[in-house]
């Protein structure tokens, strides 16, 4: 029995890595989704933002009261994104305006395109995440969306913790949770 099969395994297991620091949010969170809740109770902190995020359309994925914590995601359609570089449409004739047959597909039905651009396209869906974590007298609130295509497949992913979305969930949770 030859060594070399194990010693090559044991030389390619050296070489690999840990990584020196963690993923970081790009781009980095705004500073107005930090703030100070001194004063009020982290159950009543809760409340709030379960109300103002619900009545922003989010659906409550989880809360818990330790550490306290607020999962809550929405989505909604993306008309006309579909797939852009895919070639499963047919274009048109006579101009660029026509009917074609589609690849792929529920039974591969019509196609309509239109001006050259191709047939109309699957719509993708965005699904927009939020977790606010509550705890030493301030509240954090971190927001992501991600893009999935019309064949479930993740199109684009980003942090979207913006000045004008946790400004707006402030001041809504300041508000009693009414917007």
């Amino acid at each position: 029995m030859r060594p070399w099969p194990l010693l090559v395994l044991l030389v390619l297991a050296g070489c690999q890595t840990v990584p020196s620091t963690l993923p970081e949010a790009e781009p980095p969170p705004a500073a107005a989704c930090l703030w100070s809740t001194v004063g009020v109770p982290v159950t009543e902190t809760l409340r709030r933002a379960v109300v103002a995020l619900e009545d922003d359309g989010f659906l409550i994925r989880h809360t818990a009261t330790a550490p306290a914590l607020v999962s809550a995601e929405r989505t909604r359609i993306l008309p006309g994104y579909g797939d852009r570089h895919g070639d499963w449409e047919r274009r048109g004739v006579f101009g660029g305006i026509g009917l074609g047959g589609g690849r792929g597909g529920f039974g591969g039905g019509v196609m309509i395109g239109f001006g050259g651009v191709g047939s109309l396209t699957r719509d993708a869906t965005e699904l927009e995440r939020v977790s606010l974590l509550v705890g030493d007298g301030e509240v954090r609130v971190s927001r992501d969306l991600q893009v999935i295509d019309w064949r479930g497949e993740l199109a684009e992913s980003r942090s979207a913790s913006t000045e004008a979305f946790c400004g707006g969930l402030r001041r809504a949770m300041d508000a009693g949770g009414e917007p």
